[in-house]
């Protein structure tokens, strides 16, 4: 089969990415230590298909699940009740946790849920770093046309908010700054190509998302061509006199930029690498 190429927002090209599932031998459902502030709120808020990522947007989509979280920075991602049909409901609220798995592949650890909050039809599921709740799973029991408990809303903090067991099994490469705090994926992050696509030998560089999102991208094999890229690859660049360092480091490469974005400056003890921006944002398919 031929390879897709297929324009998307630089929010759909994360997704192509997954973490880690989970601490092996560590159950899916555990005791656990409730968080000093448990969330208090109604399970059962009604929800609003709303597009993008802002706070307000995601809140609108994942309704309880979205205020239950104790973010460091903005909710990641979420859903709301779709993906759960009439024959996929389980038969206990933990097979409800279990299908939110299965349908939705989500980019969290799969293992270590604590019930943070149980009412008669729903049951809040909460993942836990610190005390605080980094993954919200709402499951709900016989709604409208869909018997049985399955997931109705979900969301997630940013990767970077996640225990390093279960990201560093992920493809995500997370960059600090320059004292060595990790950042936020949705602030910058980088990742291999995918193997699927054959684009294994290309790296992929995202600042920021939604709108004002850019991607950079390593291609020394030239694997994507040239008509997505605003300029070719090079493995041996002079740095601009008015780049600057942005503080961000993944290793041993530094990240400078000038101020018109238009190429990443990766620097290293070797050089200096210039990584062309993406025309639009791609991933293949």
């Amino acid at each position: 089969m031929g390879r897709r190429f297929v324009a998307v927002t630089a929010v759909t090209a994360v997704t192509l990415v997954a973490v880690g599932c989970g601490a092996e031998g560590e159950d899916v459902v555990v005791e656990g230590t409730p968080p000093a502030s448990p969330y208090s709120g109604r399970l059962g808020i009604p929800t609003k298909d709303v597009d993008g990522s802002t706070r307000q947007a995601l809140l609108a989509v994942t309704g309880a699940a979205g205020r239950a979280l104790e973010c460091d920075g903005e909710i990641f991602e979420g859903n709301g009740p779709d993906g759960w049909g009439s024959a996929d409901g389980g038969s206990t609220p933990e097979d409800g946790l279990r299908l939110y798995f299965d349908l939705f592949a989500p980019q969290v650890p799969r293992s270590g849920y604590r019930v943070e909050r149980r009412e008669t039809d729903r049951v809040l599921y909460s993942f836990d770093v610190g005390g605080r709740t980094k993954v919200a799973v709402v499951v709900a029991h016989d709604q409208p046309e869909r018997p049985g408990w399955g997931p109705e809303t979900n969301a997630s903090c940013d990767p970077a908010e996640l225990p390093a067991r279960f990201t560093d099994s992920g493809t995500y490469e997370f960059w600090t700054d320059a004292r060595g705090r990790r950042q936020p994926v949705a602030r910058i992050h980088s990742f291999r190509g995918p193997e699927h696509c054959d684009w294994q030998s290309a790296r992929f560089l995202m600042l920021g998302r939604g709108e004002q999102a850019r991607t950079y991208v390593r291609d020394p094999g030239s694997v994507l061509g040239t008509d997505l890229l605003t300029a070719p690859y090079a493995a041996d660049a002079a740095l601009p006199a008015d780049a600057r360092d942005t503080g961000y480091r993944y290793g041993d490469g530094q990240l400078w930029m000038t101020d018109d974005r238009m190429t990443a400056y990766v620097r290293t003890p070797d050089g200096v690498e210039a990584w062309p921006s993406a025309k639009e944002a791609v991933a293949c398919m």
